[in-house]
């Protein structure tokens, strides 16, 4: 059976004001640096884009820094009707163009642009099932294109941010909990579906190298699983899906036996250790960003379930396999936890409890 699709009612909403004022206690420090300065920033509509976007328009306003940010988008006209409020503040320009091959010449007149933040390229289980040769091009392609505008003089860049993934890792081993830095596994480069992993590996490798030879610093966040406003729910994100099933009433399906373990790290953390990472990480060095609280998918349909308030029915396709070792993709967060003091503030309930809520402001409800 096909789950009911639940289409996005634009404009959305602002985030949660109480959310923008958690970002900003937590990196007011972070930001004398960037007073007057410029971002450039790629991906910058998205789920990550619209965090770092509401969260340096409202650090913006607050505490009057006067910076400004340029967005490279494949639609600004989409994005306009998704949240006018962000299209038409003065301190935000959009320019149309793809990653791989956008023109230089029109950003030119906003440089420099001091700070780039290189976060295009979704994690699309689609894309890189069906398209691995398309994934993996946009990601090269891509970064090549936004190391090449970064490398001219005019643009003045002093710190590249890269979003980059757990993925890079390839597969966790059955016996490692969490995932380290450290860990020197890769993906298997004989499996088609390794694109994503292998692209994001070889960004960042791309980044260090164009970081050394033109003399900026070079950050990378590891990114794995995160919930909070703006997920996507049609997408290959369980939690995001369940979430979609709950908001229509339906049954919660999970594919598969329920037994792979995930964590989420909520939206309003991941855009306080991004700007972070930004600002005070170390060049040249990983962080991983998300939760170490693992969850098996099973639980998290059933926290779904519960918290929603629908008594919606969990069906669970498959059979655990007796003996099998359960699958896992948690962080080790140690590093950014003793490095950069970072930590994560919402427990699964209330991440739930809070995108429920947004969620059901932009996609409405179904059942009612």
């Amino acid at each position: 059976m096909t789950n009911l699709s639940l289409p996005a009612r634009f404009p959305t909403p602002p985030l949660f004001r109480e959310d923008l004022d958690h970002v900003l206690a937590h990196t007011c420090d972070l930001w004398p640096e960037a007073r007057g300065q410029s971002f450039f920033i790629t991906g910058g509509t998205g789920f990550f884009g619209m965090w770092l976007l509401e969260t340096f328009a409202h650090t913006n306003d607050t505490l009057g820094l006067g910076m400004r940010a340029t967005i490279l988008t494949r639609n600004a006209m989409a994005f306009a009707q998704k949240s006018p409020r962000l299209a038409r503040r003065a301190d935000l320009t959009f320019v149309e163009g793809d990653v791989r091959t956008f023109d230089f010449m029109p950003l030119r007149a906003n440089a420099p642009f001091r700070y780039i933040i290189h976060a295009a390229t979704s994690a699309s289980a689609k894309l890189n099932a069906e398209a691995p040769r398309e994934m993996l091009d946009t990601i090269i392609a891509g970064t090549r294109r936004v190391l090449d505008f970064a490398a001219q003089p005019i643009i003045g860049t002093r710190k590249l941010l890269l979003t980059s993934s757990g993925a890079v890792y390839g597969r966790q081993p059955p016996g490692m909990t969490h995932i380290p830095e450290t860990y020197v596994g890769a993906p298997d480069p004989l499996d088609p579906s390794s694109a994503y992993g292998i692209g994001k590996r070889t960004a960042e490798h791309m980044c260090v190298i164009d970081g050394a030879l033109y003399g900026y610093e070079i950050k990378i966040a590891r990114c794995f699983a995160f919930v909070g406003p703006h997920l996507p729910l049609d997408a290959h994100f369980a939690i995001g899906n369940f979430i979609r099933d709950a908001l229509t009433g339906s049954i919660i399906r999970v594919n598969g036996d329920g037994t792979p373990y995930r964590s989420y790290l909520y939206a309003a953390d991941l855009a306080i250790w991004l700007w972070t990472i930004l600002f005070r990480g170390e060049s040249n060095r990983a962080y991983n960003v998300g939760s170490a609280e693992q969850h098996s998918i099973k639980e998290i349909a059933r926290d779904v379930s519960r918290i929603a308030g629908k008594a919606c029915s969990v069906a669970i396709a498959n059979q655990p396999v007796p003996g099998a070792s359960a699958s896992r993709y948690i962080p080790d967060v140690n590093r950014i936890r003793l490095e950069l003091g970072l930590t994560e503030m919402h427990s699964l309930d209330k991440s739930l409890l809070r995108t429920i809520h947004w969620l059901s402001q932009t996609h409405g409800d179904a059942k009612q």
